[in-house]
């Protein structure tokens, strides 16, 4: 049907790709933090996949996992942005990170929320 689908070329679908592996990549390779969530998401994600019965309760053990790892991807980025254009500290700088670092401590919480409510209704 016309007007549906993807409108752009696939060396534009190629290059989004790339760009996302890239920014993966960066992810890894700089920050500690999107390393050690990873690592743990390499964990749970298939366990989350094998202990869920049924979608939802699959969905709800996976699903805060894959946000954390954003989270913590778009934090590293603001932070990367924020110390560029102000190396020296500012209390909007500070705020900034700090915001950011919230963000990802929120989803840790609603990932350890998913897997009690979703493990704790089924084992109690």
């Amino acid at each position: 049907m016309p007007g549906h689908g993807f409108r752009g070329n696939p060396r534009q679908l190629w290059n989004a790709f790339r760009w996302s592996m890239l920014g993966l990549r960066a992810g890894w390779r700089h920050e500690a933090s999107f390393r050690l969530e990873a690592m743990l998401a390499v964990v749970l994600i298939p366990l989350g996949l094998w202990l869920g019965q049924g979608a939802l309760e699959k969905l709800a053990l996976v699903a805060p996992a894959f946000l954390v790892l954003s989270a913590e991807l778009l934090n590293s980025a603001v932070e990367a942005v924020v110390d560029k254009v102000s190396p020296e500290f500012h209390e909007l700088a500070g705020r900034a990170k700090d915001m950011g670092s919230a963000a990802v401590f929120l989803l840790l919480v609603l990932m350890v929320l998913s897997w009690g409510l979703v493990l704790g209704a089924r084992f109690l």
